[in-house]
């Protein structure tokens, strides 16, 4: 990382201080009989939205065990930066500890390695710290827009969200340990366990030279403060770039392989089409697939949603967030004629390659004899990639990034 993203501020003393709360608590956790419908193309799109999570405001419920909360879209159009509240939650195994104990918690590190380390958390929070703003986005992102519908749950668009890390670089902590010759990969595992002894443990693995980029950190802070027990406490993997599936909760074990990871999760789940886009027809069958990764550029309106209705003749505003994928934001267009031609939007702050950044647009007029105002909003990130026009299929209804659509009411 650069010099740019090392933090200042709260000392290691406060930080240790907040840690050693030690235990939150994660209580049972019961819906409220408040709904909200999702955007969907299919049914079921109502949803119940609870508060009753420990360290949660209200959120979208997906599912209960193991806990699925969404981001209310809303919440976007308020802040580049999502609250710690209002974080999206996503956990693969429903047995999860209800609390951990910050005294008691070790980060091991073994394997291929010249010296095997046991680091409390006084020990994690005495080396380096770096900070660094990303994006933290479900593979499964929009799956429930997909046509045709994929199984999986059936997210809108709210299982992203993007924040400050505070941690230290996995690079140091490898480097502490002495990662041997012959090394490939780095796997990590965290304290969730499987509901059933032969399910598979949920691990993943970055190869050793990602591990190594300086960029991959264990974060024990987000947004400033500890991370909430449902996002990861006290410590997660943060993988700039890169899909949450990489991104560790509560990890507790980091493992040096000098092979190549044949585990459940890297091998056979989480794989997408070796194809531009990870895209195939629907019923396809006989592709080949890689494990996920990158992300790609996405960008979305907030603030008006589609049905929304505006003043005939108007200027209409609008506005909304972009992300690069692993890459920053080069440039954010907008269309009011069906892609045919384009006009750049104006881009917000720069908080970093990771982060969201935000957008305005203020040339879009709404016809003066009523109708429909129709826009599309596309990002083009720094390396040139451009969000396709079609949306891409993949039989998982992985990483949807195709040009979003508003469609507005004028009267």
């Amino acid at each position: 990382m650069s010099g740019d993203h090392i933090a200042t501020g709260t000392t290691r003393r406060r930080v240790l201080q907040g840690l050693g709360v030690g235990a939150l608590a994660l209580g049972a956790a019961r819906a409220r009989a408040a709904d909200v419908r999702l955007p969907l193309p299919s049914d079921p799109r109502d949803r119940q939205m609870t508060g009753a999570f420990p360290q949660k405001g209200q959120m979208i419920l997906q599912r209960t065990r193991p806990p699925l909360l969404e981001t209310p879209f809303d919440v976007f159009d308020q802040g580049v930066f999502t609250p710690n509240e209002r974080f999206f939650v996503r956990w693969h195994w429903a047995v999860i500890p209800e609390s951990v104990d910050a005294a008691k918690f070790r980060l091991a590190v073994r394997g291929n390695v010249q010296r095997a380390l046991s680091l409390t958390l006084a020990d994690v929070l005495a080396m380096p710290r770096v900070e660094l703003a990303a994006v933290n986005q479900c593979s499964g992102n929009s799956r429930g827009l997909f046509e045709p519908r994929v199984a999986g749950a059936q997210w809108s668009h709210g299982s992203m969200g993007n924040a400050k890390w505070v941690g230290v670089r996995l690079r140091d902590v490898l480097d502490r340990a002495g990662v041997k010759a012959g090394s490939v990969a780095v796997r990590f595992n965290g304290l969730d366990e499987p509901v059933v002894p032969d399910a598979p443990d949920f691990m993943k693995s970055l190869s050793v030279d990602h591990a190594r980029d300086g960029e991959v950190m264990i974060a024990y802070q987000m947004n400033g403060e500890q991370l909430p027990l449902l996002n990861g406490f006290p410590l997660r993997l943060i993988v700039p770039g890169w899909y949450s599936t990489y991104w560790v909760k509560m990890v507790t074990d980091i493992e040096v392989l000098d092979a190549p990871d044949e585990s459940f999760w890297m091998k056979t789940a989480y794989r997408i089409p070796d194809t531009p886009h990870a895209s195939v027809k629907p019923g396809e069958t006989g592709f080949k697939t890689v494990p996920i990764n990158r992300m790609v550029p996405r960008s979305w309106f907030t603030g008006l949603a589609s049905g929304a209705k505006v003043e005939a003749g108007a200027l209409v505003p609008l506005r909304g967030i972009a992300l690069g994928g692993d890459r920053g934001v080069k440039a954010v267009d907008l269309s009011t004629d069906g892609g045919a031609t384009w006009a750049a939007a104006k881009l917000g702050p720069d908080e970093g390659t990771y982060s969201f950044r935000r957008w305005t647009f203020d040339a879009a007029s709404a016809p003066a004899a009523g109708g429909r105002l129709a826009a599309l909003v596309r990002c083009t990130n720094a390396d040139g990639v451009v969000q396709p026009m079609q949306q891409p299929w993949n039989p998982n209804g992985f990483m949807r990034n195709g040009v979003e659509a508003l469609d507005l009411a004028v009267a």
